[in-house]
């Protein structure tokens, strides 16, 4: 199909219409072929390329799944409070109030206001990483030659600067992420053993217990030792669900956990959301 005049140019972008990809977001959500629940109402259905990202606002109760669909995939992840995107995700408080630096079901990310942003509900992959954060944009271009967002090797600090920068933050406001399905594990002597992937289909169900904005990106871990980029698509799948409430498991598994929900939930009843 000609696309040298303006008429021929926008009869081929029409014609795409419905054409479906590898990596791509399906609108509406609740098209997706396969959805995670027969109760829940799909809200994001994504596909995420290698070397790709994505954001979303979630509604608080909304589960989030995330799964590594080929063994490769590596989700650094952020999240904000919705409406004051200055009480984010505070990975360090994350690791330190739980006394645990190994994300696994039944663990909370919690801000640095002592509050739960969402639990972890479900966990099927087990290699995860709280402590090296994301890849930069010098490093990337020392290991790979690029770092830059439109390059074969984007940095994932790059890639979450443009997904700010789509929800009215700068990248003053991007703290430490974490990452899922590329492990990370300390040694006796402080280094630390990269331990990669558990295998293709690994996901990881989180439970947003605020409004929160999402960002994604999908890279290669920073600490990863192939000298090639290797990354593949990560699947997101968010629907309606409810968040925890006391008498859960998950709320009173510790002390510690009691008290951040307990915490949350002061916060949000002295705005009348719960």
């Amino acid at each position: 199909m000609a696309t040298a005049t303006t008429y021929g140019a926008r009869a081929h972008a029409r014609a795409q219409e419905g054409s479906r990809t590898e990596a791509m977001p399906v609108v509406p959500a609740s098209a997706w072929p396969a959805p995670p629940c027969e109760a829940g109402h799909l809200v994001w259905a994504e596909t995420v390329a290698a070397g790709n990202y994505t954001h979303k606002v979630l509604a608080r109760g909304t589960e989030l799944r995330l799964t590594d669909l080929r063994g490769d995939a590596c989700a650094h992840l952020l999240l904000y409070a919705a409406d004051r995107p200055w009480e984010r995700l505070n990975v360090a408080d994350t690791v330190k109030v739980q006394w645990n630096a190994y994300l696994g079901e039944g663990q909370l990310l919690l801000s640095d206001q002592g509050r739960v942003l969402a639990s972890l509900v479900a966990d099927t992959s087990g290699h995860h990483d709280t402590l090296c954060g994301t890849s930069t944009l010098v490093r990337n271009t020392q290991r790979y030659g690029d770092g830059t967002p439109q390059s074969a090797s984007p940095a994932g600090r790059e890639l979450f600067k443009l997904a700010a920068a789509k929800n009215g933050l700068e990248p003053r406001d991007l703290p430490p992420s974490l990452s899922f399905f590329q492990g990370v594990r300390v040694r006796d002597d402080g280094s630390l053993d990269f331990i990669g992937s558990a295998g293709p289909g690994g996901s990881v169900t989180l439970r947003a217990e605020q409004d929160v904005t999402v960002l994604i990106t999908n890279v290669p871990h920073p600490v990863d030792p192939r000298t090639e980029y290797v990354s593949t698509p990560l699947e997101v799948l968010a629907w309606r669900a409810a968040a925890t409430v006391p008498g859960d498991p998950l709320w009173e598994a510790t002390p510690e956990s009691r008290r951040a929900f307990l915490n949350t939930a002061e916060f949000l009843a002295a705005r009348g959301i719960a």
